[in-house]
Order: structure tokens, then sequence, then C-alpha cells
């Protein structure tokens, strides 16, 4: 098995820019940070409408949400 790196998406993974939208369906009116973990999940941050920034966290390959808390 090869090296999974913090910053690059694994094999089969939905990309950035899905990730993102699924962030926006949940609320996020602005993402202001996302990436690759090595935990096999893109996690981020951004700002929902009460002006307060979350963090969320989505499976790479199936894009279901695993975390949205506040910051």
């Amino acid at each position: 098995a090869g090296v999974t790196l913090a910053d690059k998406p694994g094999a089969g993974w939905s990309t950035i820019e899905k990730a993102s939208e699924t962030a926006k369906s949940k609320g996020y009116t602005q993402v202001t940070k996302i990436e690759a973990d090595n935990d096999g999940y893109w996690e981020g941050e951004g700002l929902k409408a009460d002006g307060v920034t979350y963090e969320f966290r989505i499976d790479g390959v199936s894009g279901n949400v695993l975390r949205d808390q506040k910051d």
C-alpha cells in the first residue's frame, strides 16, 4: 500500500469542489478552508448565516458529513 499524504485526496475520493458544495448545502455561506486529511476525509472551516465559524469533516469517498460543529 502507498503512503497517503495529508494534502492529497485518496483514490476514489470526491473532488474538493464537490466537498465544498456539500458543505454549502449544509448551511455554510462561505467555505474559508478545505483540505484532504490523511484519515480519509475532507476537513474544513467556514461561516454560516449566523456569522460564526464552524468546522466540518466530509467523508472523502461517500461525501457524507461526519462533523459539523462550531470552531
